[in-house]
Order: structure tokens, then C-alpha cells, then sequence
């Protein structure tokens, strides 16, 4: 059997190989990959979304990564935490996705917060491009949303239980995450269960308009709903209802 020949393009540096597959779509390119090369992003919660959207982004060569998370490693995170193996129970989650992660890829700078985020300590988001919303917890996505609206910065709000998942890029000019969000959803995946393949398809589409969103290119403000198991998927439009969105 004659030995299939890979796809070698013709590249000049470790960099230009390593993204030699994204460099030659044309919506992102060489000028693209040096966008992302630059760019800034903070995961705030690596777990489910967290992990895939961190191995996502190091992959496509984001210029840094921030990962804050302070809970540690459990048996029953393993089903849907890609980065996590059974050696790693116990141990903190953005400390060893850390770890992986810079083995993945060596020329991303990746940093690991172990800490809660919370209002003493929220000015760690200042320098970030981009804010990934990958938590658990309505209070803290309540946290990121009112500092980035405060201070206009873009980020991604991303969540999933059962089988479906919600991913909405919340902008500046926008409506914002009180605008549809009012209380807290009963069901987790610890009380109700998830399919592990939910967190990858909604961290998949986060990354995605993450992606667009630091090309600079056209993102529309639009709540998408993503049920794996009965396969629908829905945009939904946000119309500002909240007191400070509709102000400004």
C-alpha cells in the first residue's frame, strides 16, 4: 500500500507551522493569527466549559490565558474535564490545566489564578481583551457583567446543564446579562446531570465568537440555545430591559 503523503505547506518559522491550518482560511489569515497572537483572554471557571475553552484557545495560539478557578479536582469531573485525568483528583483545577496546557502549546502565556473572584479583587480583569464567562455561579457571572459594563468591555456569557447549553456574547453597546437573566437555574449539572459532549459543543461556539470578536470582525449580540440531545438549536434576540442598559 503506497504511504499517504502529509499536507505540507511551505512555512518559515515553529509559529507559522503550528497555525499553518488557520493562516490559510481566509477569515483569519496571517494578519488574524497575529491579532490572536497579541490578544489578552481571562477564563473565569475551568471546568466543563472552562477546560475546553481554554485547550480551544491554546491551540489557536491566543497570546495569553489567564485561568481563574479555586476549586479542586473531583472523581465525578473526569466524565466532561478534558484536561483532567484520575491523577489529578484533588489538586487545583487552573493549577494542572495550567500544566497541560503549556505542553500543548509553549508559545501561549498561560496564567493560573487560584483564587475566588469577587469584588476585592475583581480589577484583575482590567487587562484582559476578552472575559469568558465558563462558571457555575450567577453571582459571579452578575460580578463580571456589571464590571464589564461598567468599564465597556466585551465578554462571553456560556452555561450548560442536562443536555443543552446557552452562549451569548454580551458587548458594550448591548443588552447585557440582567437584560434576560433575572434568578438562578435550580438545575446543575450535580443535581440534574450532563451529557459530557454539551460542554465541548457549547465551549466550541464560545471560542468561536471569541475568536471574531478579537478579529475585530462583526459579532450581533444574540442569545443562542443549543439542545444537543433533540438537536435544535435557537437564536434568540435580547432587547435591553434592564435600568442601566436602558439608560445607556
Amino acid at each position: 500500500m503506497e504511504k499517504r503523503k502529509g499536507c505540507n505547506l511551505k512555512t518559515n518559522t515553529f509559529a507559522q507551522e503550528k497555525y499553518s491550518r488557520q493562516t490559510i482560511l481566509k477569515e483569519i489569515g496571517y494578519k488574524g493569527q497575529e491579532k490572536l497572537s497579541q490578544s489578552k483572554v481571562i477564563i473565569i471557571g475551568v471546568g466543563a466549559l472552562g477546560t475546553n475553552t481554554a485547550e480551544l484557545l491554546t491551540r489557536a495560539g491566543i497570546g495569553s490565558l489567564t485561568l481563574i478557578d479555586v476549586d479542586q479536582i473531583e472523581e465525578s469531573n473526569l466524565q466532561r474535564q478534558t484536561l483532567f485525568v484520575e491523577k489529578d483528583v484533588g489538586k487545583n483545577k487552573a493549577e494542572i490545566a495550567k500544566e497541560k496546557l503549556e505542553k500543548t502549546n509553549s508559545l501561549v502565556k498561560i496564567e493560573a489564578k487560584v483564587i475566588e473572584l469577587n469584588e476585592n479583587n475583581r480589577e484583575i480583569l482590567k487587562n484582559a481583551d476578552l472575559i469568558l464567562d465558563c462558571t457555575d455561579n450567577l453571582e459571579t457571572r452578575f460580578l463580571i457583567n456589571d464590571y464589564c459594563k461598567k468599564n465597556k468591555k466585551p465578554w462571553i456569557y456560556s452555561s450548560c446543564v442536562k443536555t443543552y447549553g446557552y452562549v451569548m456574547p454580551i458587548l458594550p453597546e448591548g443588552p447585557c446579562l440582567r437584560c434576560f437573566l433575572k434568578q438562578a437555574d435550580l438545575d446543575s449539572a450535580c443535581t440534574s446531570g450532563i451529557i459530557n459532549t454539551i460542554p465541548a459543543s457549547i465551549a466550541a461556539l464560545q471560542v468561536t465568537l471569541a475568536t471574531k470578536l478579537l478579529l475585530k470582525e462583526t459579532v450581533d449580540p444574540i442569545l443562542y440555545y443549543y439542545n444537543i440531545w433533540n438537536t435544535e438549536f435557537k437564536r434568540l434576540k435580547i432587547k435591553k430591559t434592564c435600568s442601566f442598559c436602558i439608560k445607556n
